[in-house]
Protein backbone atom coordinates (compact mmCIF):
# COMPACT_ATOMS: atom_id res chain seq x y z
CA UNK A 1 0.00 0.00 0.00
CA UNK A 2 1.50 3.38 -1.06
CA UNK A 3 1.84 5.84 1.35
CA UNK A 4 -0.07 9.22 1.64
CA UNK A 5 0.42 11.75 -0.99
CA UNK A 6 3.02 8.56 -2.06
CA UNK A 7 5.17 9.25 0.94
CA UNK A 8 6.56 5.60 2.14
CA UNK A 9 10.35 7.02 2.90
CA UNK A 10 10.31 10.54 3.72
CA UNK A 11 13.43 12.48 4.64
CA UNK A 12 13.51 11.18 7.87
CA UNK A 13 12.48 7.99 7.03
CA UNK A 14 8.78 7.72 7.61
CA UNK A 15 5.78 6.24 5.95
CA UNK A 16 2.76 8.89 5.70
CA UNK A 17 -0.42 7.20 6.67
CA UNK A 18 -4.12 8.72 5.81
CA UNK A 19 -7.05 8.71 7.45
CA UNK A 20 -8.76 5.01 6.54
CA UNK A 21 -12.05 5.03 4.66
CA UNK A 22 -14.31 4.29 7.64
CA UNK A 23 -12.95 7.71 8.89
CA UNK A 24 -13.49 9.97 6.41
CA UNK A 25 -16.77 8.87 5.54
CA UNK A 26 -17.45 9.80 9.45
CA UNK A 27 -16.08 12.87 9.19
CA UNK A 28 -17.98 13.67 5.63
CA UNK A 29 -21.45 12.51 7.58
CA UNK A 30 -20.06 15.15 10.91
CA UNK A 31 -19.69 18.27 7.91
CA UNK A 32 -23.15 17.15 7.08
CA UNK A 33 -24.77 16.89 10.56
CA UNK A 34 -22.90 19.98 12.39
CA UNK A 35 -21.44 21.86 9.24
CA UNK A 36 -17.78 21.96 10.71
CA UNK A 37 -14.85 22.52 8.17
CA UNK A 38 -13.97 19.02 7.01
CA UNK A 39 -10.54 19.47 8.74
CA UNK A 40 -12.15 19.94 12.41
CA UNK A 41 -14.26 16.57 10.91
CA UNK A 42 -11.61 15.05 10.33
CA UNK A 43 -10.35 15.27 13.50
CA UNK A 44 -12.95 14.57 14.99
CA UNK A 45 -13.87 11.44 13.37
CA UNK A 46 -10.80 10.32 13.93
CA UNK A 47 -11.35 10.94 18.10
CA UNK A 48 -14.08 8.83 17.22
CA UNK A 49 -17.20 11.53 17.85
CA UNK A 50 -20.81 10.99 16.93
CA UNK A 51 -22.33 13.05 14.40
CA UNK A 52 -24.76 13.99 16.77
CA UNK A 53 -22.52 14.53 19.83
CA UNK A 54 -19.97 17.21 18.20
CA UNK A 55 -21.54 20.22 20.04
CA UNK A 56 -21.38 18.46 23.37
CA UNK A 57 -17.91 16.91 22.38
CA UNK A 58 -16.60 20.48 21.45
CA UNK A 59 -18.17 21.99 24.85
CA UNK A 60 -18.07 19.11 27.78
CA UNK A 61 -19.59 19.95 30.80
CA UNK A 62 -17.67 18.73 33.83
CA UNK A 63 -21.53 17.93 35.47
CA UNK A 64 -22.44 15.59 32.54
CA UNK A 65 -19.43 13.31 32.38
CA UNK A 66 -18.46 13.57 36.42
CA UNK A 67 -18.92 10.14 37.30
CA UNK A 68 -20.69 9.15 40.79
CA UNK A 69 -17.79 8.73 43.49
CA UNK A 70 -20.05 6.26 44.95
CA UNK A 71 -19.84 3.47 41.80
CA UNK A 72 -16.23 2.75 43.37
CA UNK A 73 -15.48 0.27 46.15
CA UNK A 74 -14.73 1.80 49.22
CA UNK A 75 -15.12 5.31 48.85
CA UNK A 76 -17.96 6.01 50.98
CA UNK A 77 -16.20 4.59 54.01
CA UNK A 78 -12.53 6.48 52.75
CA UNK A 79 -14.70 9.75 52.59
CA UNK A 80 -16.05 9.12 56.05
CA UNK A 81 -12.70 8.26 57.89
CA UNK A 82 -11.31 11.62 55.92
CA UNK A 83 -14.25 13.79 57.12
CA UNK A 84 -13.86 12.39 61.01
CA UNK A 85 -10.13 12.51 60.83
CA UNK A 86 -10.50 16.51 59.51
CA UNK A 87 -13.21 17.31 62.73
CA UNK A 88 -11.54 15.45 65.36
CA UNK A 89 -8.24 17.37 64.27
CA UNK A 90 -6.41 13.83 64.21
CA UNK A 91 -2.63 13.72 63.56
CA UNK A 92 -3.00 12.67 59.40
CA UNK A 93 -0.25 11.58 57.64
CA UNK A 94 -0.16 11.79 53.07
CA UNK A 95 2.21 8.87 52.22
CA UNK A 96 2.99 9.72 48.39
CA UNK A 97 4.19 8.60 45.52
CA UNK A 98 7.56 10.50 44.03
CA UNK A 99 5.82 11.40 40.55
CA UNK A 100 3.63 14.08 39.60
CA UNK A 101 0.68 12.16 40.07
CA UNK A 102 1.57 11.51 43.54
CA UNK A 103 2.58 15.34 44.20
CA UNK A 104 -0.66 16.66 42.82
CA UNK A 105 -2.54 13.58 44.85
CA UNK A 106 -0.85 14.50 48.12
CA UNK A 107 -1.40 18.22 47.11
CA UNK A 108 -5.09 18.15 46.58
CA UNK A 109 -5.43 16.60 50.18
CA UNK A 110 -3.24 18.99 51.64
CA UNK A 111 -5.13 22.09 50.17
CA UNK A 112 -8.25 20.10 51.18
CA UNK A 113 -7.53 20.03 54.95
CA UNK A 114 -5.89 23.31 54.87
CA UNK A 115 -9.00 24.99 53.63
CA UNK A 116 -10.59 23.70 56.87
CA UNK A 117 -7.45 25.31 59.07
CA UNK A 118 -6.09 21.60 59.17
CA UNK A 119 -2.31 20.25 58.25
CA UNK A 120 -1.22 17.19 57.87
CA UNK A 121 2.20 15.53 57.56
CA UNK A 122 3.38 14.90 53.89
CA UNK A 123 5.85 12.06 53.59
CA UNK A 124 7.27 10.98 50.01
CA UNK A 125 9.85 7.50 49.62
CA UNK A 126 13.01 7.96 48.43
CA UNK A 127 13.15 6.58 44.81
CA UNK A 128 16.70 4.97 45.35
CA UNK A 129 16.69 4.47 49.16
CA UNK A 130 13.29 3.52 49.64
CA UNK A 131 11.79 2.83 46.47
CA UNK A 132 8.68 3.02 45.06
CA UNK A 133 5.19 2.61 47.71
CA UNK A 134 4.93 2.08 51.47
CA UNK A 135 7.74 0.19 52.80
CA UNK A 136 7.33 -1.23 56.76
CA UNK A 137 10.25 0.92 58.63
CA UNK A 138 8.41 4.26 57.18
CA UNK A 139 4.80 2.96 57.71
CA UNK A 140 6.17 2.01 61.41
CA UNK A 141 7.60 5.07 62.08
CA UNK A 142 4.36 7.00 60.74
CA UNK A 143 2.14 5.09 62.45
CA UNK A 144 4.00 5.65 66.16
CA UNK A 145 2.56 9.37 65.76
CA UNK A 146 -0.40 9.56 63.60
CA UNK A 147 -3.96 8.50 63.80
CA UNK A 148 -4.51 8.40 59.99
CA UNK A 149 -2.23 7.03 56.95
CA UNK A 150 -3.71 7.93 53.74
CA UNK A 151 -1.17 6.82 50.53
CA UNK A 152 -1.73 8.16 47.66
CA UNK A 153 -0.77 6.70 43.95
CA UNK A 154 0.27 3.40 46.14
CA UNK A 155 -0.60 1.01 48.61
CA UNK A 156 -2.92 -1.23 46.61
CA UNK A 157 -0.46 -4.10 46.54
CA UNK A 158 1.29 -2.84 49.78
CA UNK A 159 0.45 -5.75 52.20
CA UNK A 160 3.13 -5.56 55.03
CA UNK A 161 3.85 -1.99 54.76
CA UNK A 162 0.19 -1.55 55.71
CA UNK A 163 0.06 -4.28 58.16
CA UNK A 164 2.80 -2.76 60.22
CA UNK A 165 0.86 0.18 60.74
CA UNK A 166 -0.52 -1.29 63.80
CA UNK A 167 -3.05 0.94 65.72
CA UNK A 168 -3.65 3.13 63.09
CA UNK A 169 -5.88 3.55 60.31
CA UNK A 170 -4.93 3.53 56.43
CA UNK A 171 -6.87 4.49 53.75
CA UNK A 172 -5.57 4.13 49.80
CA UNK A 173 -6.40 6.37 47.19
CA UNK A 174 -4.77 4.72 44.28
CA UNK A 175 -5.07 3.54 40.39
CA UNK A 176 -2.78 0.98 40.03
CA UNK A 177 -3.53 -2.65 38.64
CA UNK A 178 -4.14 -4.52 42.13
CA UNK A 179 -4.11 -8.26 42.66
CA UNK A 180 -6.71 -11.04 43.82
CA UNK A 181 -6.84 -9.11 47.05
CA UNK A 182 -6.42 -5.73 48.81
CA UNK A 183 -4.85 -4.61 52.01
CA UNK A 184 -6.53 -4.84 55.22
CA UNK A 185 -7.45 -1.46 56.06
CA UNK A 186 -10.47 0.96 55.99
CA UNK A 187 -10.69 1.74 52.24
CA UNK A 188 -8.97 1.03 49.32
CA UNK A 189 -10.53 2.86 46.59
CA UNK A 190 -8.85 2.20 43.08
CA UNK A 191 -10.66 2.08 39.64
CA UNK A 192 -8.27 -0.57 38.83
CA UNK A 193 -8.86 -3.66 41.49
CA UNK A 194 -9.58 -6.82 40.45
CA UNK A 195 -13.34 -6.51 41.70
CA UNK A 196 -13.94 -2.93 40.16
CA UNK A 197 -15.56 -3.12 36.01
CA UNK A 198 -12.80 -1.07 35.00
CA UNK A 199 -15.49 1.76 33.93
CA UNK A 200 -13.25 4.30 35.38
CA UNK A 201 -9.59 2.51 35.30
CA UNK A 202 -8.45 5.54 32.86
CA UNK A 203 -8.53 7.68 35.66
CA UNK A 204 -5.02 8.94 37.65
CA UNK A 205 -4.69 8.62 41.13
CA UNK A 206 -5.18 12.45 41.67
CA UNK A 207 -8.62 12.21 40.22
CA UNK A 208 -9.37 9.26 42.03
CA UNK A 209 -8.27 11.64 45.32
CA UNK A 210 -10.74 14.13 43.75
CA UNK A 211 -13.45 11.90 43.61
CA UNK A 212 -13.16 10.87 46.97
CA UNK A 213 -13.04 14.72 48.21
CA UNK A 214 -16.02 15.00 45.80
CA UNK A 215 -17.86 12.04 48.15
CA UNK A 216 -16.43 14.28 51.29
CA UNK A 217 -18.52 17.32 49.81
CA UNK A 218 -21.51 15.35 49.22
CA UNK A 219 -21.08 14.03 53.10
CA UNK A 220 -20.30 17.53 54.72
CA UNK A 221 -23.23 18.47 53.00
CA UNK A 222 -25.62 15.77 54.14
CA UNK A 223 -24.53 16.80 58.02
CA UNK A 224 -25.20 20.35 57.02
CA UNK A 225 -21.54 21.83 56.60
CA UNK A 226 -20.21 23.62 53.76
CA UNK A 227 -16.65 21.82 52.59
CA UNK A 228 -13.69 23.39 50.79
CA UNK A 229 -13.75 25.01 47.27
CA UNK A 230 -13.47 21.69 44.98
CA UNK A 231 -13.30 23.64 41.72
CA UNK A 232 -10.57 25.03 42.20
CA UNK A 233 -8.34 22.03 42.33
CA UNK A 234 -9.05 21.03 39.22
CA UNK A 235 -5.48 22.23 38.01
CA UNK A 236 -3.80 20.03 40.45
CA UNK A 237 -6.39 17.02 38.23
CA UNK A 238 -5.18 18.51 34.99
CA UNK A 239 -1.59 18.16 35.67
CA UNK A 240 -1.64 14.90 37.36
CA UNK A 241 -4.00 13.62 34.57
CA UNK A 242 -1.99 15.24 31.62
CA UNK A 243 1.41 14.17 33.46
CA UNK A 244 0.63 10.42 34.17
CA UNK A 245 -0.79 9.93 30.58
CA UNK A 246 -3.79 9.51 31.13
CA UNK A 247 -5.76 9.09 28.18
CA UNK A 248 -8.15 12.67 27.59
CA UNK A 249 -10.97 10.96 26.61
CA UNK A 250 -14.46 10.96 28.74
CA UNK A 251 -14.02 13.10 32.47
CA UNK A 252 -10.78 13.24 32.00
CA UNK A 253 -10.97 15.51 29.49
CA UNK A 254 -13.31 17.84 31.27
CA UNK A 255 -10.81 17.39 33.97
CA UNK A 256 -7.89 18.55 31.79
CA UNK A 257 -10.23 21.32 30.02
CA UNK A 258 -11.37 22.93 33.12
CA UNK A 259 -8.20 22.48 35.11
CA UNK A 260 -6.42 24.68 32.15
CA UNK A 261 -9.01 27.35 32.77
CA UNK A 262 -8.31 27.32 36.48
CA UNK A 263 -4.43 27.24 36.26
CA UNK A 264 -4.49 30.43 33.83
CA UNK A 265 -6.37 32.64 36.68
CA UNK A 266 -3.03 31.98 37.90
CA UNK A 267 -4.14 31.61 41.95
CA UNK A 268 -1.72 28.69 43.05
CA UNK A 269 1.37 30.01 44.44
CA UNK A 270 3.45 26.71 43.40
CA UNK A 271 2.30 26.55 39.71
CA UNK A 272 2.34 30.46 39.47
CA UNK A 273 6.53 30.08 40.58
CA UNK A 274 6.88 27.23 38.13
CA UNK A 275 4.97 28.98 35.20
CA UNK A 276 7.47 32.21 35.88
CA UNK A 277 10.92 29.59 36.09
CA UNK A 278 10.12 28.15 33.28
CA UNK A 279 9.35 31.23 31.30
CA UNK A 280 5.47 30.15 30.43
CA UNK A 281 4.20 33.34 29.06
CA UNK A 282 1.05 32.11 27.68
CA UNK A 283 -2.02 30.72 28.57
CA UNK A 284 -1.40 26.64 29.60
CA UNK A 285 -2.00 23.92 27.39
CA UNK A 286 -1.96 20.24 27.78
CA UNK A 287 1.59 20.37 26.31
CA UNK A 288 3.06 22.36 28.10
CA UNK A 289 1.71 19.94 31.25
CA UNK A 290 3.21 17.00 30.17
CA UNK A 291 6.38 18.86 28.98
CA UNK A 292 7.01 22.06 30.34
CA UNK A 293 5.79 21.95 34.28
CA UNK A 294 5.39 18.09 34.63
CA UNK A 295 9.72 17.36 34.04
CA UNK A 296 10.27 19.86 36.93
CA UNK A 297 8.00 18.77 39.31
CA UNK A 298 9.36 15.40 38.69
CA UNK A 299 12.94 16.70 38.90
CA UNK A 300 12.71 16.66 43.05
CA UNK A 301 11.82 12.70 43.11
CA UNK A 302 13.97 11.61 40.11
CA UNK A 303 17.37 13.33 41.86
CA UNK A 304 16.91 15.45 44.22
CA UNK A 305 14.48 15.85 47.49
CA UNK A 306 12.02 13.38 46.66
CA UNK A 307 8.60 15.64 48.28
CA UNK A 308 9.56 19.01 46.94
CA UNK A 309 7.49 18.85 44.36
CA UNK A 310 4.34 17.93 46.48
CA UNK A 311 5.70 21.15 48.90
CA UNK A 312 6.01 23.08 45.73
CA UNK A 313 2.20 22.33 44.68
CA UNK A 314 0.54 22.33 48.14
CA UNK A 315 2.30 25.58 48.94
CA UNK A 316 0.08 28.99 50.04
CA UNK A 317 3.39 31.29 50.67
CA UNK A 318 4.45 32.98 46.89
CA UNK A 319 8.19 33.95 48.39
CA UNK A 320 8.79 29.96 49.88
CA UNK A 321 7.35 29.04 46.30
CA UNK A 322 9.58 31.03 44.10
CA UNK A 323 13.16 29.19 46.23
CA UNK A 324 11.70 25.72 45.90
CA UNK A 325 10.46 26.49 42.09
CA UNK A 326 13.78 27.81 41.49
CA UNK A 327 15.71 24.76 43.35
CA UNK A 328 13.30 22.34 40.85
CA UNK A 329 14.29 24.02 37.66
CA UNK A 330 17.85 23.69 38.69
CA UNK A 331 17.51 19.69 39.48
CA UNK A 332 15.52 19.55 36.21
CA UNK A 333 18.81 20.79 34.19
CA UNK A 334 20.66 17.98 36.13
CA UNK A 335 18.15 15.53 35.21
CA UNK A 336 18.77 16.33 31.55
CA UNK A 337 22.46 16.23 31.61
CA UNK A 338 21.97 13.00 33.71
CA UNK A 339 19.32 11.90 31.17
CA UNK A 340 21.34 12.32 28.38
CA UNK A 341 24.50 10.11 29.34
CA UNK A 342 22.04 7.32 29.81
CA UNK A 343 19.33 8.25 26.73
CA UNK A 344 22.80 7.87 23.96
CA UNK A 345 23.94 4.38 25.77
CA UNK A 346 20.25 3.11 25.33
CA UNK A 347 19.73 3.80 22.46
CA UNK A 348 22.84 2.40 20.92
CA UNK A 349 21.79 -0.64 23.14
CA UNK A 350 18.65 -0.66 21.94
CA UNK A 351 19.60 -0.46 18.35
CA UNK A 352 22.47 -3.37 18.33
CA UNK A 353 19.37 -5.15 19.64
CA UNK A 354 17.30 -4.24 16.71
CA UNK A 355 13.88 -1.81 16.70
CA UNK A 356 11.52 -4.96 15.19
CA UNK A 357 10.61 -7.03 18.67
CA UNK A 358 7.96 -6.52 20.38
CA UNK A 359 10.01 -4.76 22.88
CA UNK A 360 12.78 -2.66 23.27
CA UNK A 361 14.82 -2.69 26.01
CA UNK A 362 18.06 -1.69 27.58
CA UNK A 363 20.10 -2.09 30.62
CA UNK A 364 23.30 -0.51 32.13
CA UNK A 365 25.69 -0.07 35.13
CA UNK A 366 25.33 2.70 37.33
CA UNK A 367 22.40 4.07 35.37
CA UNK A 368 20.55 6.67 37.83
CA UNK A 369 17.16 5.24 38.43
CA UNK A 370 15.65 8.41 38.47
CA UNK A 371 15.98 8.89 34.49
CA UNK A 372 15.23 5.28 33.11
CA UNK A 373 11.93 5.61 33.26
CA UNK A 374 12.34 9.27 30.50
CA UNK A 375 14.74 7.12 28.63
CA UNK A 376 12.33 4.54 28.31
CA UNK A 377 9.79 7.06 27.09
CA UNK A 378 12.17 8.43 24.39
CA UNK A 379 12.97 4.61 23.00
CA UNK A 380 8.85 4.38 22.93
CA UNK A 381 8.27 7.24 20.80
CA UNK A 382 11.02 6.60 18.04
CA UNK A 383 10.11 3.10 17.89
CA UNK A 384 6.35 3.45 18.39
CA UNK A 385 7.06 0.12 21.07
CA UNK A 386 6.40 -0.59 23.97
CA UNK A 387 10.26 0.47 25.88
CA UNK A 388 11.48 -0.66 29.43
CA UNK A 389 15.18 0.71 30.67
CA UNK A 390 16.84 -0.89 33.81
CA UNK A 391 19.39 0.43 35.91
CA UNK A 392 21.83 -1.91 37.87
CA UNK A 393 24.37 -1.18 40.89
CA UNK A 394 25.93 -4.15 42.61
CA UNK A 395 24.00 -6.41 40.96
CA UNK A 396 20.17 -5.07 41.81
CA UNK A 397 18.19 -3.14 38.94
CA UNK A 398 15.60 -0.82 39.02
CA UNK A 399 13.47 -0.24 35.37
CA UNK A 400 10.57 1.64 34.10
CA UNK A 401 8.80 0.93 31.05
CA UNK A 402 6.55 3.10 28.87
CA UNK A 403 3.76 1.61 26.34
CA UNK A 404 1.82 2.68 23.20
CA UNK A 405 -1.91 2.55 22.98
CA UNK A 406 -3.48 -0.51 23.12
CA UNK A 407 -1.01 -2.68 25.04
CA UNK A 408 -0.91 -3.08 29.17
CA UNK A 409 2.60 -3.02 29.90
CA UNK A 410 1.54 -2.59 33.97
CA UNK A 411 -0.45 -5.77 33.68
CA UNK A 412 1.94 -7.97 31.63
CA UNK A 413 4.86 -6.70 34.41
CA UNK A 414 2.74 -7.69 37.34
CA UNK A 415 2.75 -11.09 35.63
CA UNK A 416 6.23 -11.39 35.73
CA UNK A 417 6.59 -10.52 39.21
CA UNK A 418 3.51 -13.20 40.00
CA UNK A 419 5.76 -15.96 38.14
CA UNK A 420 8.67 -15.28 39.90
CA UNK A 421 10.72 -14.01 36.84
CA UNK A 422 11.51 -10.56 38.50
CA UNK A 423 11.55 -9.35 42.35
CA UNK A 424 8.70 -7.15 42.33
CA UNK A 425 6.90 -4.80 39.35
CA UNK A 426 3.67 -3.70 38.46
CA UNK A 427 1.98 -0.13 37.30
CA UNK A 428 -0.53 0.73 34.19
CA UNK A 429 -1.15 0.39 31.36
CA UNK A 430 1.09 2.91 30.03
CA UNK A 431 3.84 3.00 32.73
CA UNK A 432 5.18 0.39 35.21
CA UNK A 433 8.11 -0.17 37.35
CA UNK A 434 10.07 -2.91 37.98
CA UNK A 435 13.08 -4.82 40.43
CA UNK A 436 15.21 -8.04 39.22
CA UNK A 437 18.70 -8.97 39.54
CA UNK A 438 20.97 -9.59 36.92
CA UNK A 439 20.36 -13.31 36.23
CA UNK A 440 16.72 -12.18 35.92
CA UNK A 441 17.35 -10.04 33.34
CA UNK A 442 17.46 -11.44 30.06
CA UNK A 443 14.65 -14.56 30.70
CA UNK A 444 12.26 -12.06 32.48
CA UNK A 445 12.40 -9.21 28.84
CA UNK A 446 12.06 -12.45 26.41
CA UNK A 447 9.29 -13.19 28.52
CA UNK A 448 7.39 -9.49 28.72
CA UNK A 449 8.33 -9.35 24.69
CA UNK A 450 6.09 -12.71 24.84
CA UNK A 451 3.05 -11.32 26.21
CA UNK A 452 3.24 -7.54 25.15
CA UNK A 453 3.47 -9.67 21.35
CA UNK A 454 0.00 -10.97 22.72
CA UNK A 455 -0.92 -7.84 23.04
CA UNK A 456 -0.13 -6.71 19.17
CA UNK A 457 2.84 -4.73 20.43
CA UNK A 458 5.30 -4.24 17.04
CA UNK A 459 3.09 -4.58 14.85
CA UNK A 460 3.09 -1.38 13.71
CA UNK A 461 5.85 0.84 11.88
CA UNK A 462 8.32 1.84 13.91
CA UNK A 463 8.34 5.09 11.45
CA UNK A 464 4.83 5.76 11.00
CA UNK A 465 3.57 9.84 11.30
CA UNK A 466 0.17 9.78 11.21
CA UNK A 467 -2.04 12.29 9.07
CA UNK A 468 -5.76 13.68 9.22
CA UNK A 469 -5.59 14.75 5.67
CA UNK A 470 -4.21 17.39 3.87
CA UNK A 471 -5.06 21.48 3.89
CA UNK A 472 -3.69 24.71 1.68
CA UNK A 473 -2.10 27.29 3.61
CA UNK A 474 -5.51 29.91 2.37
CA UNK A 475 -7.17 27.82 4.90
CA UNK A 476 -4.68 28.22 7.75
CA UNK A 477 -6.48 30.74 9.58
CA UNK A 478 -6.19 31.24 13.27
CA UNK A 479 -10.12 30.91 13.43
CA UNK A 480 -9.13 27.29 12.15
CA UNK A 481 -6.18 26.42 14.05
CA UNK A 482 -8.60 28.15 17.51
CA UNK A 483 -11.56 25.70 16.49
CA UNK A 484 -9.24 22.83 16.43
CA UNK A 485 -8.15 23.74 19.49
CA UNK A 486 -11.88 23.04 20.51
CA UNK A 487 -11.26 19.47 19.98
CA UNK A 488 -9.09 19.22 22.79
CA UNK A 489 -7.36 18.98 24.96
CA UNK A 490 -4.95 16.83 23.31
CA UNK A 491 -2.42 13.62 24.44
CA UNK A 492 -2.49 10.61 25.40
CA UNK A 493 -5.11 8.68 23.39
CA UNK A 494 -6.50 11.46 21.93
CA UNK A 495 -3.18 13.04 19.55
CA UNK A 496 -3.53 16.39 18.22
CA UNK A 497 -4.41 17.43 14.48
CA UNK A 498 -1.19 16.67 11.83
CA UNK A 499 -1.86 17.74 8.34
CA UNK A 500 -0.25 17.49 5.63
CA UNK A 501 0.46 20.79 2.78
CA UNK A 502 1.33 19.10 -0.55
CA UNK A 503 3.59 20.26 -2.96
CA UNK A 504 4.83 23.36 -1.75
CA UNK A 505 7.50 25.94 -3.24
CA UNK A 506 9.71 27.24 -0.45
CA UNK A 507 9.43 31.01 -0.37
CA UNK A 508 11.86 31.91 1.97
CA UNK A 509 13.76 29.55 4.46
CA UNK A 510 16.67 30.29 7.15
CA UNK A 511 18.48 28.53 9.62
CA UNK A 512 17.96 29.82 13.45
CA UNK A 513 19.59 29.25 16.54
CA UNK A 514 21.56 26.13 16.63
CA UNK A 515 19.50 23.73 15.01
CA UNK A 516 16.52 24.73 13.80
CA UNK A 517 14.66 26.37 10.88
CA UNK A 518 12.26 29.15 9.74
CA UNK A 519 10.49 28.38 6.31
CA UNK A 520 7.88 30.53 4.87
CA UNK A 521 6.13 28.51 1.64
CA UNK A 522 3.09 28.61 -0.43
CA UNK A 523 0.93 27.78 -3.28
CA UNK A 524 0.40 28.07 -6.85
CA UNK A 525 -2.49 30.64 -6.18
CA UNK A 526 0.10 32.89 -4.29
CA UNK A 527 -1.24 31.87 -0.67
CA UNK A 528 1.76 31.55 1.82
CA UNK A 529 2.53 29.87 5.72
CA UNK A 530 4.89 29.86 7.85
CA UNK A 531 6.64 27.23 9.24
CA UNK A 532 9.03 26.44 11.83
CA UNK A 533 11.15 22.80 12.24
CA UNK A 534 12.99 22.48 15.42
CA UNK A 535 16.24 20.40 15.34
CA UNK A 536 16.17 20.73 11.51
CA UNK A 537 19.50 21.40 10.68
CA UNK A 538 20.44 18.33 12.81
CA UNK A 539 18.77 15.73 10.60
CA UNK A 540 17.98 15.60 6.67
CA UNK A 541 15.28 18.00 6.72
CA UNK A 542 16.88 21.38 7.18
CA UNK A 543 19.53 20.67 4.66
CA UNK A 544 17.19 19.59 1.91
CA UNK A 545 15.06 22.38 2.30
CA UNK A 546 17.91 25.02 2.57
CA UNK A 547 18.97 23.62 -0.67
CA UNK A 548 15.82 23.25 -2.38
CA UNK A 549 17.15 25.15 -5.55
CA UNK A 550 13.46 25.20 -6.68
CA UNK A 551 12.55 21.89 -5.39
CA UNK A 552 8.97 21.52 -4.01
CA UNK A 553 8.14 19.94 -1.04
CA UNK A 554 5.32 17.69 1.03
CA UNK A 555 5.55 19.43 4.40
CA UNK A 556 3.51 17.86 7.85
CA UNK A 557 3.11 19.13 10.79
CA UNK A 558 0.87 20.62 13.77
CA UNK A 559 -0.63 24.20 13.26
CA UNK A 560 -0.33 26.40 15.89
CA UNK A 561 -0.59 30.14 16.53
CA UNK A 562 2.09 32.07 16.68
CA UNK A 563 2.01 35.43 19.39
CA UNK A 564 4.35 37.72 18.72
CA UNK A 565 4.69 41.19 19.11
CA UNK A 566 1.06 41.62 19.85
CA UNK A 567 -0.13 40.00 16.58
CA UNK A 568 -1.43 36.59 16.21
CA UNK A 569 -0.38 34.36 13.16
CA UNK A 570 -0.64 30.91 11.85
CA UNK A 571 2.07 28.82 11.98
CA UNK A 572 3.03 24.95 11.07
CA UNK A 573 4.98 23.42 13.10
CA UNK A 574 7.31 21.33 10.54
CA UNK A 575 7.63 17.66 11.76
CA UNK A 576 8.31 15.90 8.57
CA UNK A 577 9.21 16.58 5.21
CA UNK A 578 9.81 14.50 1.44
CA UNK A 579 10.09 15.98 -1.98
CA UNK A 580 6.82 16.24 -4.10
CA UNK A 581 8.52 14.45 -7.14
CA UNK A 582 11.16 12.44 -6.16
Amino acid sequence: MRGFLGVEASLSGRCWVGPEVEIQRQAEAIVQTSHVPLSLAQVLARLGVDPHEVGEYLSPKLRDLMPNPRSLRDMEAAASRVIAAAKAREKIAVFADYDVDGGTSAALLLDWFAQQGHSATLYVPDRIDEGYGPNVPAMQQLAESHDLIICVDCGTLSFEPIAAAKDTDVVVLDHHLGGETVPDCVAVVNPNRQDEDGELGHLCAAAVVFLMLVEAGRQLREAGVAGPDLMGMLDLVALGTVADVAPLRGVNRAFVQQGLKIMSRRARPGLVALSDVARLDTAPQAYHLGYVLGPRINAGGRIGQADLGARLLACANPVEAEAMAERLDQLNKERREIEENVRAAALAQAEERGFDAPLVWAAGEGWHPGVVGIVASRLKELTNRPAVVIGFEDGAGKGSGRSVNGVDLGASIQKLAANGLIEKGGGHRMAAGLSLTRDQLEPAMERLGELLAQQGAGQGGAADLRLDGVLMPGAAQVALIEQMQQAGPFGAGASGPRFAFADMRIAFCKPVGTSHLKVTFGDEMGNRLDGICFGAMDGPIGPAIVGHSGKRFHLAGRLEVNEWGGRRNPQLQIEDAAPSDP
